[in-house]
């Protein structure tokens, strides 16, 4: 066994430090699935689209960026969301003081993420790194934290860049499912493509990592509904996130088909804030809300029970991203 597969295993034990089996974390600590509540499992407080290179949380006053984000929570929290899943990854404006900040203030749980994303938001070292070195990093920040106020991650967030896999997602993909395998932190990853998402459940086979650890963000996006249900015959999550107020009729009806189809497997929110840096005052900012006071409504009036809302905004949150024991070493 090389060194970095014997480092691997020696984190996957240790139950006094590291993920929170069974819970979920959040930026102020774990909390058991249940107490999430309503739950929206794919938003954004702030992104920078600077370029990794560039990225700096000296770019942007992180002051103003609270005093602009926490009333879109507040009215978030006001409309019955009690837990935003914050999905910004490292390098790509990930900030996670602020998040324990806004989370203080507004009761809002949040989640946040370890991971990387895709070019050109990838830094130089990822282009080099492999897999096992990749995985090591996450696992350490699921483990101990990142920042110096150590704040743990809630899930892996990566992406797949369209078509067939380039060699650095390659990378990427099996990195996650071997930090997943070894943390059980569930796999959010940027997907919008059917063919792509297929890949990655292929790679996470050959690890050994479970498709139900993969949450396939962006699932909606991909037009061909026979090739979502393929994707998630094989186990993994459907993540509709894409949902708008422009495009709410149709979504409530890809909701309904998907929903008949894998009750136990789907995920809704929109995609929405955030606080842009770069633009004055954050540019134009989607507030969270609309959700859960428009659509919500819809997919009722659609025939959806009190019970299929609690699945969608409750129940299968909570199971997405309880974290897994580890997965045991062949």
């Amino acid at each position: 066994m090389g060194i970095l597969p014997l480092v691997l295993s020696t984190l996957v034990g240790g139950s006094d430090v590291g993920p929170a089996y069974g819970r979920v974390q959040t930026v102020l600590g774990p909390v058991e699935p249940w107490q999430l509540g309503p739950t929206l499992t794919h938003e954004h407080v702030l992104v920078d689209f600077v370029g990794a290179d560039r990225v700096s949380p000296e770019r942007y006053d992180a002051d103003e960026v609270f005093r602009t984000m926490l009333p879109y929570l507040a009215s978030l929290k006001d409309a019955g969301i009690e837990t935003l899943v914050e999905c910004t990854p490292d390098y790509l404006g990930r900030d996670v003081g602020l998040l324990k900040r806004l989370s203080l203030a507004s009761g809002v749980r949040l989640v946040t993420n370890t991971g990387l994303y895709k070019d050109p938001y990838l830094p130089a070292w990822a282009h080099v790194a492999s897999a096992e070195e990749l995985a090591l990093h996450w696992i350490e920040e699921a483990r101990s934290g990142i920042g110096p106020e150590r704040i743990r991650p809630g899930f892996i967030k990566i992406a797949a860049n369209e078509g067939e896999l380039v060699d650095v997602q390659r990378r990427i993909v099996r990195a996650a499912a071997l930090a997943s395998k070894a943390t059980g932190l569930p796999i959010a990853a940027h997907t919008t493509q059917g063919t792509s998402a297929l890949q990655e459940l292929d790679i996470l086979a050959d690890v050994g990592c479970p498709a139900s650890h993969l949450i396939v963000v962006h699932s909606d996006a991909e037009p061909d509904e026979a090739l979502r249900f393929r994707v998630a015959s094989r186990g993994a999550w459907l993540s509709y996130d894409g949902i708008r107020k422009e495009n709410a009729g149709e979504r409530v009806e890809q909701v309904r088909r998907a929903f008949a189809r894998y009750p136990d497997q789907l995920l809704i929110s929109q995609d929405a804030g955030w606080y842009n840096v770069g633009q004055p005052g954050g540019g134009d900012i989607v507030p969270w809300d609309w959700l859960p006071r428009a659509f919500v409504p819809m997919l009722r009036d659609a025939g959806l029970s009190e019970a299929d809302v609690r699945r969608l905004l409750v129940v299968n949150p909570a199971r997405a991203f309880a974290i897994r024991r580890p997965v045991a070493r062949p």
